[in-house]
């Protein structure tokens, strides 16, 4: 996101924040509350990544008193929480980051929101563990050593009471898994877990909802919504449920890792068939184009390949080079899909095949290429 129309020590932290922040945090909107400097921004709303959801807090700058540290208004749904005090009465030392505050220096917001952000982590789990549900104090007794999970209270006016859980899973460095690897934050798994509140004994309570969840990045490896749950056994609970569904996990992730080098050397059995790719994912091999010729026609072929490669096989997408439609946009084939395919073809043979369908398909691709500039 552009600093631009913030002043220079406000762009400088948000900046810094935004750039260094280990959560991906977004800015929703930006706007001005002065009226002598009405041109220049100095507030802005916050999507805060907590329990694999966002919180949004406003921090209101003063352009006109560039020294003072923002005030940050929280949520609704938040109104107890007293953060920038060390107690929830509104009484006692400010936060340390607010203490220490210097408009000059860039890493200030960042600090401030860190601590705020754990403060929160405490707030809600205090909310959760005052809960009248013993179901939920007894789950949270036997996951409370775990690292790491965050939880949420969530109740007010039309909705249900529940109590959501994020559970961080797998003890491994994902981010090493992958040669070349260009994520720049931690690749992290969890688990939500959502309870509803019941505030009445039951013999047999309902299984929670599960959910798995990733950083959006992870999908060039591996896609969490393609992973299989265990089943929730009546009567289980989530110190149980927990090693079951990691030992499963950690078995698809390491295969999901093992098969990018499937698809590299599938890529690379397609090249001496069509020569050197145009250009190739060389990190995740999830893409390739290369250029290819029937006769005078010349076009390019997109491969899609999926991480369940080679179970599912790849998608293509002829381009052509010499038509293009009024706009001067390239005039594209539909994907293909439906062509000879084994998964348990060797690289080579794959290569072949394709090689072979796109020497008759190229010829249907030529025609529609001349329709379609007959009919522009």
């Amino acid at each position: 996101m552009s600093v631009d129309g913030f002043p220079p020590f406000i762009a400088a932290q948000l900046h810094y924040h935004l750039n260094q922040c280990p959560h991906s945090t977004k800015v929703d909107q930006v706007w001005s509350g002065s009226k002598y400097l009405p041109g220049l921004y100095d507030r802005f709303t916050l999507l805060i990544p907590y329990c694999l959801d966002f919180i949004r807090w406003d921090f209101i700058y003063n352009a006109e008193f560039p020294m003072a540290a923002p005030d940050v208004i929280f949520g609704p749904e938040d109104e107890d929480f007293y953060p920038l005090s060390a107690t929830s009465g509104g009484r006692g030392p400010f936060l340390k980051s607010l203490q220490d505050w210097s408009h000059k220096d860039p890493t200030r917001l960042l600090v401030l929101i860190q601590e705020l952000r754990d403060h929160y982590v405490a707030y809600q789990r205090k909310r959760v563990g005052e809960v009248d549900d013993d179901r939920l104090k007894f789950e949270i007794s036997t996951i409370e050593s775990r690292q790491g999970i965050e939880m949420h209270m969530s109740s007010g006016a039309g909705k249900p009471e529940e109590v959501k859980f994020a559970v961080p899973l797998l003890d491994m460095n994902i981010n090493k898994l992958v040669l070349g690897c260009p994520w720049r934050h931690q690749q992290k798994i969890y688990l939500q877990v959502i309870y509803p509140v019941i505030r009445k004994y039951m013999t047999a309570p309902s299984a929670p909802r599960l959910k798995l969840m990733s950083n959006p990045e992870l999908k060039a490896l591996f896609l969490v919504d393609d992973a299989k749950l265990p089943s929730w056994v009546e009567g289980m609970c989530m110190a149980e449920y927990l090693p079951h569904l990691e030992e499963t996990l950690e078995k698809q992730v390491l295969e999901a890792a093992s098969l990018v080098d499937v698809r590299r050397r599938f890529i690379e059995a397609l090249a001496p068939l069509f020569g050197r790719p145009v250009e190739a994912d060389s990190v995740f091999c999830r893409k390739a184009t290369f250029l290819a010729a029937s006769g005078a026609f010349t076009f390019l072929v997109h491969f899609l390949v999926s991480t369940l490669f080679p179970k599912q096989q790849p998608s293509m997408l002829l381009q052509s080079t010499l038509h293009f439609s009024n706009h001067g946009v390239p005039v594209k084939s539909p994907l293909l899909t439906d062509y000879p395919w084994s998964p348990r073809w060797d690289a080579s043979q794959m290569a072949e095949q394709i090689f072979d369908f796109l020497a008759d398909e190229s010829l249907n691709f030529k025609r529609y290429c001349n329709e379609s500039q007959l009919q522009h």
